[in-house]
């Protein structure tokens, strides 16, 4: 299952794959091999002689936030399948109102038709990224001001990147 990944302001690309009570994971093109057992709060992943206690609190969902604590320390993460993603439901709306447009699919960044700081309202037209042949105008999900634009006319984007985040 290939996947992406967003904890904070870092963003990549993970590969997960899981074999009896082994998990193989590729994780920014370095590959890790864990094992993998259930305990009554959450999860023992070892690697390399190490033991790390891990819980997830909520129902991961494609795009949605979760709460993921390993030993003391927690961290929020968005994981995104691509796969998932259609232009009607190309942003992910996180716990703190910021709603994260997302690339549908890889593809080039013909038009980009707000600036950052601009507002906009649930709809407007925000990005066009075109893929094999065909312009896709993404829409802005809900109403409210554009706090950041991660890309520019003639961008190349893969699916699932992040584009512009509404808030």
């Amino acid at each position: 299952m290939k996947l992406h990944a967003a904890i904070a302001d870092y963003q990549t690309e993970i590969q997960i794959r899981e074999d009896g009570g082994r998990v193989f994971a590729d994780l920014g093109g370095r590959a890790y091999e864990l094992d993998a057992h259930e305990s009554v709060d959450g999860f023992l992943l070892a690697y390399k002689g190490q033991v790390f206690n891990c819980r997830v609190e909520g129902r991961p969902e494609s795009g949605k936030a979760i709460e993921v604590i390993v030993g003391t320390t927690p961290c929020v993460l968005t994981l995104t399948d691509p796969k998932r993603l259609s232009t009607a439901a190309s942003a992910s709306v996180h716990g703190d109102d910021a709603a994260r447009i997302v690339a549908p699919m890889p593809g080039k960044v013909v038009r980009v038709m707000v600036e950052a700081g601009a507002k906009v309202a649930a709809g407007d037209g925000i990005i066009v990224v075109e893929a094999m042949k065909m312009q896709n105008e993404i829409k802005a999900p809900k109403a409210g001001t554009v706090i950041a634009l991660n890309i520019q006319p003639g961008a190349t984007v893969n699916g699932g990147d992040v584009l512009a985040i509404i808030e």
